[in-house]
């Protein structure tokens, strides 16, 4: 009895770690990162990949519990943040701010090891994260423009990690996952409305489940698209992307463009949740192509 009380024990420690950390989303960044310095390098240093993913790693996860911090009695309020560690009562404030502050340090330390430009736009990330666009989102739909800044950081992350400089190249990485951000996000706002009108959170651009948003949902997806192939006409550097690619990469943008207007049309919450999915794919396999094309050419 005693000994499955410690298992259950040992296994909420866990999760609560992995919740408060958010391992997915930081999961997902990490590889956002890792495409970016694949990217940029000229031969990869597996070390300096190791302390990319480690770096990549404890830099969201401070944002995130720095975040449920601030946040915590507005995610009381809501069903999807409800049973987070310390809305619930599981994980202190104490201690949920001795993990952030741990994993800002180790974050940003071992990224100044790579060089002191990643570290530097690693700590310009968790400080617009936790300090401007977490107290946004309960003032202005202009949240979510402040947050894409530190969102689309770890694709170009990757480029100035490989080497230590900061061009058109990394900037081009930083515009297509900025952009990227905005459907994105206005699609997941849309589906969890409700839930966000409970917290007080303003996530859509109108604040309304509308046409307004529907339109610039559209808008800022073609964007992403757009600057999505511009490496195809060489003019972004050592950023190149091949013409079989760029039409890969460019069908791919009409798959998400696609279920934007599906959105438009249906103003509905499948629709929303769908093109999250074909939002989350997009930037994925944009990545993979990004990289394999570098390879393989």
């Amino acid at each position: 009895m005693s000994r499955a009380i410690t298992s259950e024990t040992k296994h909420s420690i866990i999760s609560d770690f992995k919740e408060i950390t958010k391992i997915r989303l930081s999961v997902s960044v990490v590889f956002s990162s890792i495409a970016g310095y694949l990217l940029g390098v000229e031969s990869v240093d597996y070390n300096t990949l190791i302390l990319l993913a480690l770096g990549g790693y404890f830099m969201v996860g401070a944002s995130n519990a720095f975040n449920q911090v601030i946040e915590k009695d507005l995610d009381a309020l809501m069903n999807r943040t409800k049973y987070r560690p310390v809305p619930a009562g599981r994980m202190s404030v104490n201690t949920a701010l001795i993990i952030a502050t741990i994993f800002t340090i180790l974050g940003i330390v071992i990224l100044y090891t790579i060089n002191p430009q990643t570290a530097m736009f690693g700590a310009i990330s968790i400080f617009l994260y936790t300090c401007a666009y977490t107290p946004l989102k309960t003032k202005t739909p202009l949240a979510v423009f402040v947050g894409a800044i530190p969102g689309a950081i770890p694709f170009m992350l990757g480029w100035v990690a490989a080497t230590d400089d900061f061009g058109i190249e990394p900037g081009t990485l930083f515009a297509i996952q900025f952009f990227w951000q905005f459907p994105h996000f206005w699609a997941i706002g849309w589906f969890l409305f409700e839930d966000y009108k409970k917290g007080g959170f303003f996530m859509l651009p109108t604040g309304k489940q509308d046409k307004g948003t529907a339109v610039q949902t559209i808008m800022y997806t073609v964007w992403t698209v757009l600057v999505s192939i511009i490496p195809v006409f060489g003019v972004t550097g050592r950023l190149y992307l091949t013409p079989i690619s760029g039409v890969i990469v460019f069908i791919l943008g009409l798959g998400m463009l696609y279920y934007a207007i599906q959105l438009y049309k249906k103003m509905t919450v499948l629709a929303a949740k769908q093109l999250m999915l074909a939002s989350v794919s997009y930037i994925t396999l944009l990545q993979i192509v990004y990289v394999l094309d570098k390879f393989i050419r």
